[in-house]
């Protein structure tokens, strides 16, 4: 099977990410295809609508740092395949929906909160895990969720690496739905019906006139991630994190 499933369904481009075992996290590979997938939906006269998913308990993990050479694998080019991911969700001219069947981390995070419409099982979670391996939010997340939760819930939950239910993240204004597990499927697949039957050209103005009004900041956020990450990657603290995310024990921070 694919790590990525594709399929156009009714009008709806269905993007599901399919790597359960390792709980969707994303391999550069696997990234450049979500990304150049959603990108080529603007100009498909077939999708009204975009959905990006998971299977598993995952929705995504985010960077796939598993492995011994984590750090040596993982730089400055997968942050621009992240931030190409971001800008083509933001930037399609389609509706597109975050179907968050779990725990959604890191970029995967930063994925679904660019999404227009979110929904999430009450049993999935949202988590900015970056300062758990001694990296800063990235993703647009410095923006995205500032946007939604304000300044300091934003900091709450990027410094303390909290992560926030399904419920949670509705009742802070995070997300667009939540709904119990056993009604995900259903309520997904409705609510991409109704896109799929709805205006595009009125979706796509208005798309970009409310993101023009509340994500003011994301080319910014996005190229001050980028520097930060840049300085941050070759810290000792991120050789310590990635190490200890490996070990699967706590992290050392000195600062270094």
């Amino acid at each position: 099977m694919p790590d990525l499933e594709t399929r156009v369904e009714d009008g709806a481009l269905w993007l599901t990410m399919n790597r359960p075992e390792v709980f969707n996290a994303l391999s550069g590979e696997m990234a450049v295809e979500i990304a150049a997938t959603i990108e080529a939906a603007t100009s498909r006269d077939d999708v009204r609508v975009v959905v990006l998913t998971g299977t598993g308990p995952a929705f995504s993990t985010g960077a796939d740092i598993g492995g011994e050479d984590a750090h040596e694998r993982f730089d400055v080019r997968a942050l621009d395949v992240a931030n190409r991911i971001i800008r083509a969700i933001v930037g399609c001219d389609k509706p597109v929906v975050a179907a968050v069947n779990g725990i959604a981390a890191g970029v995967g995070a930063s994925a679904a909160l660019a999404a227009d419409i979110i929904v999430a099982r009450e049993s999935a979670s949202f988590l900015l895990a970056f300062a758990r391996i001694g990296l800063m939010p990235d993703g647009g997340t410095t923006a995205t969720v500032a946007a939604s939760l304000g300044r300091a819930r934003a900091m709450r939950m990027a410094l303390l690496a909290e992560p926030l239910s399904g419920q949670e993240a509705y009742d802070a204004g995070l997300v667009t739905h939540v709904v119990p597990d056993a009604d995900f499927d259903a309520l997904v697949a409705k609510l991409v019906r109704r896109l799929a039957a709805g205006p595009p050209l009125a979706f796509a103005a208005t798309k970009k006139a409310i993101n023009a009004a509340t994500l003011t900041e994301l080319e910014g956020a996005l190229e001050r991630e980028r520097s930060g990450q840049t300085v941050l990657l070759r810290t000792s603290d991120v050789a310590e994190g990635m190490r200890a995310f490996s070990d699967r024990r706590r992290p050392v921070f000195r600062g270094e």
